[in-house]
């Protein structure tokens, strides 16, 4: 009888520990030596070879290699002794029970459910990325219908129309947005501070009122355009204050 190997699978083909090998035939030559020799026949790393750097234990890191039952074999008649026959024989052994049918299909069907378990959980993955993704649409649904609304609006509007989306009348709603200094009030009409005047927010219109002893009464009137309405729109949601169709929807 002659001591078992260890096997390890890798691409689907059995690999044999090159160092117990090493041992089990009683080499006498340095191991690192003796592999390096052997691999010098011409001997193909990541074809008939695959070394594995083993962990340090202080020193420096040893280097195993797991080889192929065809290098094996080769490595075994090279030795044309009586452990080297031995050992050559049991790789055909292996070889042969590798390669049989019912080992085939156990193989196959092992290789099938991790295949079938990697799909599961690639699906369930899917699945929660769906689920969150549905999660934020439906968060952004209300914002994009308001945020439509505005965009299918082509004309300015008055603040009466802007206080109505978020439930204030036309005074509490330019008296919200003086006091985040947005706009104050010059000669009765409503303009914006320094730091939002000039980005194209609102424009003037000239109300013509009915006239008085003097003659016609002019007046000014301070309407929001699209993109105005759109940054109360941010501003506004960053202070926690949103339009009534998003807190429905909400």
């Amino acid at each position: 009888m002659i001591p078992m190997l260890r096997v390890e699978v890798k691409n689907d083909r059995p690999l044999i520990c090159a160092r117990e090998l090493y041992e089990a035939l009683g080499i006498k030559t340095q191991y690192s030596v003796w592999i390096d020799r052997i691999i010098a026949l011409g001997f193909e790393s990541g074809q008939d070879f695959y070394p594995k750097m083993n962990k340090s234990t202080g020193g420096r890191c040893s280097v195993d290699h797991y080889i192929t039952v065809d290098m094996a074999k080769h490595i075994c008649m090279l030795l044309r002794n009586e452990k080297g026959k031995l050992y050559r024989q049991y790789f055909l052994e292996l070889e042969k029970a590798w390669n049989q049918p019912e080992q085939v299909m156990a193989r196959a069907l092992q290789l099938a459910n991790s295949q079938i378990a990697k799909l599961q959980e690639q699906c369930t993955e899917l699945g929660d990325q769906l689920i969150k993704q549905q999660m934020l649409l439906e968060d952004m649904a209300p914002k994009a219908a308001y945020l439509d609304l505005i965009m299918n609006s082509p004309s300015s509007v008055l603040v009466t129309q802007i206080a109505k989306d978020y439930g204030y009348s036309a005074v509490l709603f330019n008296r919200l947005l003086h006091d985040m200094r947005i706009q104050y009030k010059v000669n009765d009409q409503w303009v914006l501070y320094a730091d939002y005047a000039g980005k194209g927010y609102v424009q003037s219109r000239t109300i013509y009122m009915h006239p008085n002893r003097t003659g016609p009464v002019v007046r000014l009137q301070t309407e929001w355009t699209q993109k105005g309405r759109r940054f109360l729109y941010e501003f506004l949601k960053e202070q926690g204050i949103l339009p009534l169709i998003e807190k429905e929807g909400g």
